[in-house]
């Protein structure tokens, strides 16, 4: 299994670049983003994780969310996409 690090910040300002390095390693054939270093985070946050899984699921594969910090996960529940993430803690 091909995992890959979501950085530390995932905000309005980092989501382009952090969306292109994602789907690049999407592409290489990662099937899983760990969220352990994400400390610095807006809603961005969820855009940008759940085209990470529309593109995996495209390629015919599933992207597992691992390590999603709980204020993330608290603010996927707020905007009622918490089912959409494959997220493991």
């Amino acid at each position: 299994m091909s995992r890959f690090e979501t950085g530390a910040t995932l905000t309005h300002a980092s989501a382009k670049a952090a969306l292109a390095a994602g789907l690049e390693r999407i592409a290489a054939g990662a099937s899983e983003v760990d969220c352990t270093s994400l400390t610095q985070f807006d809603s961005s946050a969820l855009a940008v994780l759940l085209a990470w899984q529309r593109a995996a699921h495209a390629r015919g594969s599933v992207l597992q969310v691992v390590n999603l910090p709980s204020a993330l996960a608290s603010l996927a529940r707020a905007y009622g996409v918490d089912t959409l993430l494959a997220a493991r803690h």
